[in-house]
């Protein structure tokens, strides 16, 4: 059966609404850290109320942050980060190593025979909540339904916003070479994009961790290929703005590989 978003031309449509791009710098990282402190702390009640507003932890120093904005206003409406190994201490364990230790499957997918430079985590998404009213919704940092895949929906019920921030996080592990995307996740979420065409497997049994979570693999290279002709699009503007951004930094952490010629 027909995706509905393969008659969409997407990329235009959340080029209409939408800014995307990595935090780079202070004002940036400090809108991502309020959007995470609206949501996390306010809104769910995951993490304590900071009086500065700002949720972070000591895993931020080690990420890359993408931050979404609406286009007509410049409001951060959601983010994303994307943790990295260190490259010196790469025995440092990445979160989803830590806490599903026990319950990954080694004959799926054995992170810790990984080499480093290839592996990051998924984390960190939220959207505040003028941006998920939705039933079902408030309880969760973002919510995808069988709804926004339905015909009726078309390019306005499309998931722009979880989708958008998903997608860039695909497009850090392929510009770094991370290709091993590691993401704890709710396991209907993970089954949502994988209907999309993300290249996401579970890698092991689930875990309470503000709800029931389970550990998936998600490959950068294999999912742009798989994804539908529209979600391609999609996915080039994304990947194009982001590297544009991250070439112009003057942080020597931030150099991508040579551009192919």
């Amino acid at each position: 059966m027909n995706d509905p978003s393969d008659s969409i031309d997407l990329a235009e449509a959340f080029q209409r609404l939408f800014e995307i791009a990595p935090a780079l710098d202070a004002a940036s990282l400090a809108a991502v850290y309020g959007v995470r402190h609206e949501v996390y702390c306010r809104d769910l009640g995951w993490e304590p109320l900071r009086e500065n507003g700002q949720e972070s932890d000591d895993y931020d120093r080690h990420s890359l942050h993408c931050l979404l904005t609406k286009r007509d206003t410049g409001e951060a409406i959601g983010c994303i980060r994307v943790i990295l190994t260190r490259a010196n201490d790469p025995d440092y364990p990445l979160p989803m190593e830590d806490s599903c230790r026990e319950v990954i499957d080694r004959a799926i997918a054995d992170p810790t025979r990984m080499p480093r430079n290839t592996i990051c985590e998924v984390s960190r998404l939220a959207v505040i909540n003028t941006y998920r009213q939705r039933k079902g919704e408030t309880a969760a940092p973002v919510s995808i339904t069988d709804d926004d895949f339905a015909p009726r929906g078309g390019v306005q019920r499309f998931p722009y916003i979880p989708v958008s921030l998903y997608l860039s996080s695909i497009a850090i592990g392929n510009l770094f070479g991370m290709d091993n995307l590691l993401v704890l996740t709710e396991p209907r979420l993970a089954s949502h994009f994988s209907r999309i065409g993300f290249h996401i497997h579970q890698i092991g049994g689930s875990i309470e961790h503000r709800g029931t979570r389970a550990p998936s693999l998600l490959s950068a290279s294999k999912t742009v290929p798989g994804l539908r002709p529209a979600m391609q699009s999609l996915y080039r503007l994304i990947e194009a703005k982001l590297e544009t951004a991250f070439r112009q930094h003057p942080s020597a952490l931030l150099q991508l590989p040579p551009k192919n010629t």
